[in-house]
């Protein structure tokens, strides 16, 4: 096993960190555009990210179906970490049935990737998923991922989280059900583990600031036990990245002296309603990826909103609703940083 049970998060991921779940890059011919790319890279970088998340949903599923691009575009993020003095972890995201998960986990342990996220294919079973996290378990350490139903996931009962931690190679679990019920499960099924060197990482794009605000305290057979989110790594976090990296600290500091400034209660309200147009929330979060695309294209970060799924693409709307949250949210968008320092990323 690549994972004993002893081996903590605090190895890779501190608290308060921040993950940008990476998109891709596509041109108008549908390529990738490789500067594009490099510089949604460097600009997490320089925007102070403590880790990267590549070829998760973000970066578009479709990107599973051609394993040459996929390790193409590991690669590409893996140097681009490698040629600079700030050194973070690289998680994969890893989708399919139990060859593919276990071949993709290989080829990116083989580029020097630190965990993969585990996202199973639709229709996988409980037993299934469980046993694709001990095939990727061989080979990187593993974060469990509980998606929301409206982009593919499903619920997964707290049978299923427990035999997750039970795992000595899980070292994490990405909570994205946008469920506060679903949620609670998987914070109840972590304390019960027993384990305090799993990573609880907010998906829950919805609801970032409330996670991470939040201690959970709870009797288990006699001992009270708490659990709190790590981090986050999200979709949302492709942008805003600088302004995410200080609101996070900032929530940890609250979180950790037990006392909390009601004005960051707001700011995560604004957060989510920049979530509602980015996700395409009016739509089912039809154009989630594509809306994560345009915002950076709008930026200049990107030349087009492009999909590799033609189906993908934003909804009726969806690109003025982005236009006008940019308006009313520039800080924490990062408007003035990329400004300045885009001429840089993209050379």
């Amino acid at each position: 096993m690549v994972a004993e049970a002893g081996v903590g998060v605090s190895t890779w991921l501190a608290p308060g960190a921040v993950v940008p779940a990476h998109p891709l890059a596509l041109g108008h011919d549908g390529k990738v555009d490789w500067v594009s790319q490099r510089a949604l890279t460097r600009y997490y970088l320089q925007a102070g990210a403590h880790g990267l998340a590549v070829g998760v949903h973000t970066t578009q599923f479709a990107l599973h179906d051609t394993p040459a691009l996929l390790a193409e575009v590991w690669l590409q993020a893996a140097e681009t970490v490698a040629s600079t003095d700030q050194p973070v972890p690289l998680i994969a995201g890893v989708r399919g049935g139990p060859e593919q998960v276990r071949r993709e986990a290989e080829v990116a342990s083989a580029l020097g990737y630190t965990a993969a996220l585990l996202s199973p294919r639709p229709g996988a079973s409980d037993t299934e998923i469980l046993g694709m996290a001990e095939l990727v378990g061989e080979v990187l350490p593993t974060i469990g991922f509980y998606m929301q139903d409206d982009v593919g996931g499903r619920y997964l009962g707290m049978d299923f989280w427990r035999a997750l931690f039970d795992q000595p190679t899980v070292i994490g679990v990405k909570v994205a059900a946008f469920d506060r019920y679903r949620t609670g499960d998987v914070v109840r099924a972590l304390l019960e583990s027993g384990r305090d060197d799993i990573a609880l990482l907010t998906g829950n794009d919805d609801s970032i600031v409330g996670d991470l605000i939040t201690t959970y305290r709870a009797d288990v057979d006699g001992e009270e036990r708490t659990v709190a989110f790590t981090g986050g790594l999200l979709g949302q976090w492709a942008v805003g990245t600088h302004a995410a990296v200080r609101i996070s600290a900032d929530v940890a500091r609250m979180r950790d002296s037990g006392t909390v400034d009601a004005g960051i209660l707001t700011t995560g309200t604004w957060i989510t309603e920049i979530n509602g147009a980015l996700f395409d929330v009016k739509h089912a979060f039809a154009g989630c990826v594509a809306g994560v695309n345009e915002l950076l294209r709008q930026q200049g970060l990107l030349c087009s909103n492009a999909c590799l799924d033609p189906l993908d693409r934003l909804s009726p709307g969806q690109e003025e609703a982005i236009t006008e949250v940019r308006r009313r949210y520039p800080d924490l968008l990062d408007e003035d940083f990329i400004a300045e320092h885009l001429d840089r990323w993209r050379s």
